[in-house]
């Protein structure tokens, strides 16, 4: 079939408005979400598509790309992977990019954050004063941060970034991946289970997807000290929810910091109950500059993409 356009892009779903405006000024773009009838349309245009640009929290499905015949690329809005269907893209050799080296100083100092509210009850803080509590009594003790033990889950490029700014507060850094690491001086533990017994904050920086689907159990939250906290900044389908709301309900750990969840925007009402838990609506990477970056490195991609040049950011 011909193709009427050489340069057309399918986004899968809203992006930022700078990113939007960059590849609607230099390529044909269809909008998948804005369509009543997303099927239909595919397959009235799918031939036409070159490329795909997704979120990394929406991802693309493979009944999707196969309805995308003439499709080379999906660029990736993030670096989570998870959500693509990667056998799909390797199988019918279309590359995949992501905005990799662009957010991951923000979701550490999100990480840090969490920890930070969470420990030392600043939410709660903030409650007592605007409710005028302080004129009549004392705010409560919370707990320290510094010099206590972080355990990292997931040693990449973020979890790297997370134990430097830990080093900042004296903090004792450990940590777990697929093996140990010759180029970090941290702490190596050979399982999940033992960074969770020997760690007050564990803090999830792992990639998601279904090999590690509910990996964080109620056999983790089990083997973690009673006055420990889980930080999670990496993907929501790495803990199992119901497991870590019982846990937080009946004390097993003393508190969680979450960025993510597993079926997002939808966060559990017992979640929200609870005051041991400071909730954010999957922000990590948003600030101005990072969105900014990330948008750049998209278009980067698509436009090496249609000029048949290298990709800058291609995973394998």
């Amino acid at each position: 079939m011909t193709i009427a356009n050489p340069k057309t892009v399918l986004l899968i779903a809203p992006v930022v408005n700078d990113l939007l405006d960059k590849l609607s000024s230099a390529f044909e773009v269809f909008r998948l979400y804005d369509q009543p009838d997303p099927h239909a349309f595919l397959q009235q245009v799918g031939a036409q598509v070159q490329a795909v640009v997704t979120r990394g929290d929406v991802g693309v499905t493979g009944d999707v790309l196969a309805q995308l015949p003439n499709v080379g690329l999906v660029a990736i809005f993030g670096v989570g992977t998870d959500a693509v269907d990667l056998d799909y893209t390797r199988a019918h050799h279309i590359a995949v990019t992501i905005t990799s080296g662009v957010l991951t100083n923000d979701v550490a100092d999100l990480a840090m954050g969490l920890l930070l509210t969470g420990a030392r009850q600043l939410c709660q803080g903030d409650k007592f004063v605007r409710e005028g509590r302080w004129l009549t009594q004392g705010p409560a003790l919370a707990t320290q941060v510094s010099g206590k033990r972080i355990g990292i889950f997931g040693m990449g490029n973020i979890g790297q970034a997370i134990a430097r700014r830990a080093t900042g507060f004296d903090m004792e850094i450990l940590y777990t991946d697929r093996k140990k690491l010759q180029h970090v001086d941290y702490q190596w533990c050979a399982d999940l289970h033992t960074l969770a017994h020997e760690s007050d904050f564990l803090v999830i920086a792992a990639s998601g997807g279904a090999a590690n689907r509910g990996l964080i159990d109620a056999s983790v939250f089990n083997t973690m000290p009673k006055h420990a906290w889980l930080i999670n900044v990496a993907r929501g389908s790495l803990v199992d929810e119901p497991a870590l709301i019982r846990a937080l309900q009946n004390g097993v750990i003393a508190g969680a910091g979450l960025d993510v969840y597993e079926d997002e925007p939808h966060v559990p009402a017992a979640l929200i109950a609870l005051d041991n838990v400071v909730l954010q609506p999957h922000v990590a990477s948003a600030t101005h500059e990072t969105r900014q970056r990330m948008s750049e490195v998209v278009f980067n991609n698509v436009t090496a993409y249609f000029a048949a040049a290298p990709l800058p950011n291609a995973i394998d």
